[in-house]
């Protein structure tokens, strides 16, 4: 973590100087106090009096203008740093497979960007700070004190053993508190997030109470870890306090025996006592610093569990840029496995497709058909086999060349906050009007648009809140349309909306496979007829393919899936002496 420091080093060696200069005033301000009381007071030297106030009033105030400086700096650098990890971790995740976004919560993931990072910053800024500020008040004093009398310096440092092991079994102890305190965080953040964004579905079922309830569970969760930080710093606290006072209450009785003797001035046994705050206050110091770094420690862990995360979608050295390609589609023997599962998804899988045809697939519930689309732009890799496109093994190209020739329209059409515009143009933010008008009129978009009270400009608020699901899948589509892409991958889906509307998307969807390799996971009659080649997945197999003319004459399992599925009764067909189906 200290690397992140490099950028902002100016400000961290001047927040060190200002540390320095501070400290310096701190160990000088006792000697003041043994003049003024031997040199001043018991001498009734009242010039002396004045000299001395006047030079701790100086101290004071650089003190308090180089104490200012520390803190600035000391933010900026943390800041910085904070400022840094945060866009790590952002850029990290974008990186990252689907397959590790599949393993991990959102809420989790967001908690590293936030409370996780907000920790290791304060810890960066004042905890490090802190702590070389303790060191060189602890060593300066321990110098000081022995200068001044050994005698006295060796009963005090007799405590300091027991100081240690106080504060060793604070800090074991309250380590792992800290990082459970942080995943109950996560998971406290992960129903939070679950919670808002289902919140139509909570009110839909009136299940408030029981989502309250579980909210609430994992609320005091975290509320019992808290509390359990915070009794063993209640009773951490107390007991250095009493060991150090000990030390205290000894040296005033070895010191008052010395200054009764005449072996010690008064003013040096205030002077000495004054340096045993100085002494104990970094070690009350490192006590808070230890309770700091266990909490650091544990979110540093967890942000560069991100950091240090491999995605299993790797570019390789020198892959290659896909130039503008045909669309053929080739999967050679595929075979493909999420990670962690113990079944295959796909076994096996063998077909190709020429550039302009269009693809319906078609298969029960878990029978492989995302899987197929998600394994064309690579979100995956294939665990056997080969995807080809125009003869080239996606794995061999560039991620961005290869998926920038890719569009992708699904059910659940994704909108982002902003305009419609922005929306539409997402894909080509360099697009101009007239274009981004263009795509939108064959989306059959443009009407609608045309009647909102700020047009094209008209904010959509989160997930496209505001927009009917037909108006939000036709800017869907007319983002597809902008970007101009070679191969098309979408899920045709009208169910939830009216006629009319499925009307519009089924225009819009017919413009935008023209001319294109389209992939659909097929969820209408009318699509499947008229697909150039239809791909039939049962138990993770390709158990036929052809066009539906075809299927309808070889495959029985195709036979089952329209009557299903479709409530399609597939009818003998005659075939006349070509082989054409009557």
């Amino acid at each position: 973590m200290l690397t992140y420091l490099r950028r902002y080093w100016m400000a961290a060696a001047g927040a060190i100087i200002s540390l320095l200069l501070v400290n310096a005033a701190n160990l000088a301000t006792p000697q003041l106090l043994r003049l003024l009381i031997d040199r001043g007071v018991l001498a009734l030297n009242m010039n002396m009096v004045f000299l001395i106030a006047f030079s701790l009033v100086m101290i004071a105030i650089v003190r308090g203008i180089f104490n200012f400086l520390q803190g600035y700096l000391s933010e900026v650098t943390s800041q910085g740093v904070a400022f840094d990890l945060r866009n790590t971790i952002f850029e990290k995740l974008q990186s990252l497979s689907f397959s590790y976004h599949d393993r991990s919560q959102t809420g989790k993931l967001m908690t590293r960007m936030t409370s996780d990072v907000d920790l290791v910053r304060i810890f960066m800024g004042n905890g490090l700070l802190h702590l070389l500020s303790g060191v060189i008040l602890l060593l300066g004093t321990i110098v000081i004190l022995f200068l001044m009398n050994w005698i006295l310096a060796t009963i005090f440092l007799f405590m300091i053993p027991v100081i240690l092991l106080i504060m060793f079994v604070f800090v074991k102890r309250i380590m792992p508190i800290s990082k459970r305190i942080q995943e109950k965080l996560g998971a406290l953040n992960t129903t939070l997030y679950e919670n808002l964004g289902g919140l139509r579905i909570v009110k839909a079922f009136a299940r408030e109470d029981y989502e309250f309830n579980r909210f609430q569970v994992q609320n005091n969760q975290l509320l019992e870890e808290n509390l359990q930080m915070v009794r063993t710093l209640v009773n951490f606290f107390p007991t250095l306090f009493f060991v150090a006072n000990l030390g205290i209450v000894g040296i005033v009785w070895g010191g008052g025996i010395q200054v009764i003797g005449n072996i010690l001035s008064l003013g040096e046994l205030v002077a000495f006592i004054g340096y045993l705050g100085f002494f104990m206050m970094p070690m009350f110091m490192l006590g808070f610093i230890g309770a700091l770094y266990s909490r650091a420690e544990a979110s540093a862990q967890r942000i560069f569990e991100v950091i240090d995360a491999e995605s299993e979608v790797q570019e390789k050295p020198g892959a290659e840029i896909l130039n503008s390609i045909q669309g053929s589609v080739k999967f050679d023997s595929v075979t493909f496995r999420y990670i962690g599962a113990e079944e295959y998804i796909l076994d096996n899988i063998s077909f190709e497709v020429l550039p302009g045809q269009v693809v319906a697939i078609l298969g029960k519930t878990g029978s492989g058909k995302s899987t197929i689309i998600n394994l064309i732009p690579r979100f995956y890799d294939v665990t056997q086999g080969r995807v080809l496109i125009d003869g080239h093994d996606v794995r061999d190209v560039q991620l961005d060349s290869l998926r920038s020739q890719i569009g992708i329209v699904l059910q659940e059409s994704t909108l982002l906050s902003g305009t419609i515009r922005e929306n539409i143009a997402y894909g080509k933010p360099l697009a101009t009007m007239d274009e981004v008008i263009k795509a939108a009129k064959v989306a059959q978009a443009h009407e609608f648009i045309s009647r909102l009270p700020e047009g094209y400009d008209t904010l959509v608020g989160e997930k496209g809140v505001g927009l009917s699901g037909g108006q939000k899948q036709r800017i869907a589509i007319a983002r597809g349309l902008l970007v101009d892409p070679r191969i098309l991958i979408l899920d045709d889906s009208t169910s939830a909306v009216d006629a009319q509307t499925e009307h519009s998307i089924q225009l819009a969807m017919q413009e935008l496979m023209r001319g294109r390799t389209s992939f659909v996971i097929a969820q209408r009659i009318s699509t499947i007829k008229n697909a150039d080649l239809i791909l039939v997945l049962e138990n993770r197999r390709l158990v036929a393919m052809g066009t539906h003319v075809q299927l309808l004459e070889t495959s029985e399992q195709y036979a089952e899936i329209l009557e299903t599925q479709f409530g399609v009764h597939a009818e003998p067909r005659i075939i006349n002496k070509e082989g054409v189906a009557l």
